[in-house]
């Protein structure tokens, strides 16, 4: 069983940056697809970014050019840095693992059900 567990939230004003930190130990970073989520208050979970075991990388449209996912193997852990933050990036921010190979993460990392292991979440609050 993979276990992850994310930092780097807090409250921030529009325009700051952050990085978001998901430890991951059970499974090496190099061999598992880490995807992040995140869930705002009263809304649906939705997929943010990923990064397959190759090191491809995936956006929500939203977050193009704003975020960068990416991990570092001698640490074991993936990153969210995420610049030009808005209010509407406000959610608690989840990593989440999956085992499956390519292509078929490559068409299924955006969807929940592609992730068998999930961390606790970190709140990303953004005022205006």
């Amino acid at each position: 069983q993979v276990h992850l567990v994310e930092s780097g939230g807090g409250l921030v004003q529009a325009g700051d940056s952050l990085r978001l930190s998901c430890a991951v130990s059970g499974r090496t970073v190099s061999s598992t697809a880490l995807g992040w989520f995140r869930q705002a208050s009263g809304k649906e979970r939705e997929f943010v970014a990923a990064i397959s075991r190759a090191g491809n990388t995936y956006y929500l449209d939203s977050v193009k050019g704003r975020c960068t996912v990416s991990r570092d193997n001698a640490k074991n852990t993936v990153y969210l840095q995420m610049n030009s933050l808005k209010p509407e990036d406000t959610a608690i921010y989840y990593c989440a693992a999956s085992f499956r190979m390519s292509p078929l993460f490559a068409s299924s990392y955006g969807q929940r059900a592609a992730y068998g292991d999930w961390g606790q979440g970190t709140q990303v609050t953004v005022s205006s």
